[in-house]
């Protein structure tokens, strides 16, 4: 029997939070354009045409935008813009150009289930979006069903090394001042596990790698003005109820400018950005040679003779 796995997100909390983040966010798109940007490079050196595309995790229409920019943009193609907050639906839907108006759809996500049928996408792209899932193993293995075989899944999403000086600034300074620590900042993913993922959703030719990025603020307080702006709030079940003790933000503050200011007294906040492709099997991709169906010795490759 399968077990359904423990729930880490509030998922309520979550949509209201991105709900009310919808209006301003163009102000604070930059690591969506960016992880976008990263998505369409992707798609550059892949020799083929992607009829239906599903953009899970629209926010605004980033994706739509940077795929009609393109300098050879998919040609003909039906687009689906799906978010779980209707606010970023209804913005997404809006930012759509009169072109792509006439092919597109925009739909508004119930839960974690992927709003397209099974093998009825050619291409699945999904930018900044999934860290937030509950069911990420699941929610993988929807996508590979949702593919028609050969087609193609590109996503990225946060890695663990992400806000790492602001999370042991927020720990120390609440264990300093209040004895404890309290859950605050979202858990994320590991590179090393993310292939392996891949794989066990059926994915073909799994490709996971990561690139850590530097952005500089003037204070962590612009740097939280920041997540906010993104909707990336705390949106975790075991939440304090109550807010946050001034005292313990101004200490993190402190601690953050002594550990990790630059030279001209900016701080560093690190960003992991995860990038994970795969493709549904199909019979027309390479495959691995049997074992043991090698017609070269090892030895020869390297003109070493065996020894005894």
């Amino acid at each position: 029997m399968t077990q359904t796995p423990p729930e880490i997100f509030d998922h309520k909390r979550w949509v209201r939070q991105r709900n009310k983040a919808a209006a301003g966010f163009s102000d604070f798109a930059f690591l969506k354009e960016l992880a976008t940007d990263r998505l369409i490079e992707r798609l550059q050196i892949v020799r083929r045409q992607f009829v239906d595309i599903l953009d899970y995790g629209c926010h605004s229409g980033q994706m739509a935008a940077a795929l009609s920019e393109m300098p050879a943009p998919p040609t003909g193609f039906h687009l689906i813009q799906a978010d779980h907050a209707a606010e970023f639906v209804r913005l997404a839907q809006k930012n759509l150009s009169a072109d792509q108006a006439k092919n597109a759809q925009t739909i508004t996500c119930q839960k974690e289930y992927l709003p397209v049928a099974a093998a009825s996408c050619d291409l699945i792209l999904s930018a900044l979006y999934v860290h937030w899932m509950n069911d990420l193993p699941g929610l993988l293995a929807q996508m590979r069903l949702a593919l028609r075989p050969d087609g193609l899944l590109a996503l990225n999403l946060l890695g663990g090394r992400s806000l790492s000086e602001l999370r042991a600034c927020l720990s120390e300074a609440e264990s300093e001042i209040s004895g404890g620590v309290s859950p605050r900042c979202m858990p994320m993913a590991d590179i090393r596990d993310m292939g392996g993922l891949l794989q066990r959703a059926g994915f073909a030719l799994p490709v996971a790698d990561a690139e850590l990025l530097t952005i500089t603020y003037p204070d962590m307080f612009r740097l939280m003005a920041d997540i906010r702006g993104m909707g990336g709030q705390n949106a975790q079940f075991g939440k304090l109820p109550h807010f946050t003790r001034r005292q313990i933000f101004f200490r993190a503050a402190e601690i953050y400018h002594q550990r990790f200011a630059t030279d001209d007294g900016q701080i560093k906040a690190s960003i992991e950005l995860i990038t994970l492709t795969g493709w549904a099997p199909d019979a027309s991709q390479p495959r691995p040679l049997q074992r043991g169906s090698a017609t070269t010795h090892f030895s020869d490759a390297f003109d070493v003779s065996d020894t005894q």
